[in-house]
């Protein structure tokens, strides 16, 4: 090789311009918050994202209906249009869907047996009294959703701000606040509705009272846990050293470190809630008939379950439908919330 060939061009130990340079330090993309970050995992959740649409959708229908749905409709019976299987307009060749129901192994119109004038059907069918058992599944998803909320109110209340005092204060206060919950939690919740009953009627309050009574001690014990932890923390200890109240560390300080804890249980405690509520209505120590409810619709679809299944599977799966939305959505927030926690 030839000693020209090695040579090196004058420029070649030359700065870059502006405009060739890359800069090593430079950040690739804008900042984020730890509320935008949050966001774009959730995002990546698809199943949690189209639960949360789900949950939002059956919200909106639920509460929305109240000016056409009240409890003078649901009671109100109607024997010439009792037990008709469902009927949805432009489905008349899916049978179970147009009218339509089996009877001696042959498809039968029900609303022309019944004599159903033609412009008049019903999405999910009738029950034994005539009742537009549709009404009956968006009024039934409406208390499960309060049953829900109320749950969700004392964990975020009684919970939260129980489980933040007994970690805070620690020693003997805390061991006190303890055995508490621990005494609580060993009376099943069952035990806890039949006393209710004693007082009160069957119902939505002895389902709410026994709720407010016994679901949140999971949250207050979670949330006793992690602060516990919080508390030594240096900036904890910087604002007790600089004077501040006990009760301003807890505002400025736990409950924002502790929101993904607070957001995530509270998820979890929904769906309980909804099946404590279903399971009492459908043995008969809940809500009550003429009242309805998700578990008072499958108490009565399931005697009817052989011949009429429809009565039953349409509360059965909007019930379904509901819990594992809301675990779902559950599981997402996890993973957004603590993505190191993920496998």
């Amino acid at each position: 090789m030839d000693e020209k060939d090695l040579k090196l061009s004058p420029d070649a130990f030359e700065p870059l311009p502006k405009s060739q340079a890359q800069d090593n330090e430079k950040i690739a993309g804008p900042a984020l918050s730890f509320g935008q970050n949050v966001w774009i995992r959730f995002k990546q959740r698809k199943a949690a994202v189209l639960s949360a649409i789900v949950i939002i959708l059956m919200v909106v229908i639920a509460f929305g209906s109240t000016p056409f749905i009240n409890k003078a409709t649901l009671v109100k019976s109607n024997p010439q249009y009792a037990n008709l299987p469902a009927k949805v307009p432009g489905c008349s060749a899916i049978n179970g869907l147009n009218g339509k129901i089996k009877q001696n192994g042959q498809w039968v119109d029900a609303y022309a047996q019944n004599n159903v004038p033609k412009n008049k059907y019903f999405l999910a069918g009738t029950d034994y009294l005539g009742r537009s058992l549709g009404q009956r599944i968006i009024y039934g998803t409406k208390i499960s959703l309060i049953v829900a909320l109320v749950a969700a109110f004392f964990d975020l209340t009684i919970g939260v701000a129980y489980g933040i005092i007994s970690g805070w204060k620690g020693g003997g206060v805390d061991n006190v606040m303890q055995r508490i919950i621990e005494i609580i939690s060993s009376v099943p919740n069952l035990i806890i509705v039949v006393l209710m009953l004693i007082v009160l009627k069957p119902g939505i309050t002895s389902i709410i009272l026994a709720i407010a009574i016994s679901s949140w001690t999971t949250m207050a014990r979670q949330i006793r846990a992690e602060t516990l932890s919080l508390k030594n923390e240096e900036y904890i200890l910087a604002a007790r050293s600089l004077g501040e109240s006990g009760w301003k560390i807890a505002i400025k300080h736990l409950i924002p470190n502790l929101s993904s804890i607070i957001i995530i249980q509270t998820m979890y405690t929904i769906p309980s809630a909804i099946f404590f509520e279903a399971f009492l209505s459908f043995i008969g120590i809940g809500i009550t008939a003429p009242q309805t409810s998700l578990g008072v619709l499958l108490n009565e679809g399931q005697k009817n379950f052989q011949f009429l299944p429809y009565q039953m599977w349409y509360p059965a799966i909007i019930l379904c439908i509901l819990m594992i939305a809301f675990n779902l959505l559950g599981d997402g927030l996890r993973d957004a919330f603590d993505p190191k926690g993920q496998r």
